[in-house]
């Protein structure tokens, strides 16, 4: 019996170098489950026994409720800075050619490769009354280091190489020639960036500030050092978590870390259906 060009294709086009789709989602499935629900699980078990009463009294409290004005607040501001600017730095590194171009592309990484106690270090003896920048702030009344302003800076810091890395790939792809047609047409350089360019940037532009705001959410070794801890001022919520473990309150700790899972997993809900809609 002869077999059709098209009945060929499928055939081939079934067999692949992984193992069999039944066996891949299972081991997939086990892996998340393991990795992932099961952690993630036990911060709903462990806040279940606990009142409602408790429960509010936990994550509700004036000082619980600064820890996330501030947490939210700056990591939300920070990643929209690197959504512009990260956005910046991918288009200098793809479009143009320039002495140190590789050194450049490699600092874009150092926030990945650097430890995040470094990073606070680093960024507290810069940015202090003492340190390179901030005596010649402190003489115009900007304080960076020990306030809200230093953990915005310290968010941006290891929030940016998401965007970058994020919108590189696609910037390679996009070619000049488009620009040029859109030139040509008689568009100026703000038409073809808001009618060209961004609509077809805006998915890869709102996944690098999804990640960027996930990672600046949970940030902890480099905001410890630059922020002061000051509850109600400059604390930030995972160092209120490690601090009610070290009180050994784990069912408050626990119930700030829900609260914090579940808003986390909101956001990301509607950053990804912005970013569906934005595709279609």
């Amino acid at each position: 019996m002869d077999r059709t060009p098209h009945t060929v294709t499928s055939a081939r086009s079934s067999r692949t170098v992984l193992p069999g789709f039944g066996l891949s989602l299972g081991f997939t499935l086990a892996y998340l489950g393991l990795i992932v629900l099961v952690p993630l699980s036990a911060a709903f078990l462990k806040t279940a026994g606990m009142g409602w009463h408790d429960f509010m009294s936990a994550v509700a409290s004036p000082r619980v409720l600064a820890a996330y004005r501030l947490s939210f607040g700056a990591s939300l501001a920070a990643g929209l800075v690197n959504m512009v600017f990260g956005l910046v730095v991918a288009w200098v590194l793809v479009r143009y050619s320039f002495p140190g171009k590789r050194i450049v592309d490699a600092l874009v990484d150092l926030p990945f490769a650097l430890p995040t106690a470094v990073a606070g270090i680093a960024l507290t003896t810069l940015y202090s009354t003492n340190g390179w920048v901030g005596r010649w702030l402190e003489p115009l009344g900007i304080r960076v280091a020990f306030t809200w302003t230093g953990v915005f800076v310290a968010l941006t810091f290891i929030g940016l190489p998401f965007v970058v890395r994020t919108v590189q790939p696609v910037l390679q792809e996009l070619e000049p020639e488009i620009e040029e047609a859109a030139s040509t047409l008689g568009a100026n350089r703000l038409q073809t960036i808001v009618r060209i360019l961004l609509p077809q940037l805006m998915p890869t532009l709102l996944t690098g500030f999804a990640l960027a705001f996930a990672r600046a959410l949970g940030e902890y070794g480099s905001v410890v050092f630059i922020s002061g801890n000051m509850p109600g001022k400059t604390e930030i919520v995972p160092l209120l978590i490690v601090t009610k473990l070290e009180q050994f309150d784990y069912a408050g700790a626990t119930a700030i870390a829900l609260v914090m899972l579940l808003a986390s997993f909101a956001l990301l809900f509607l950053i990804n259906a912005l970013q569906a809609r934005t595709k279609r």
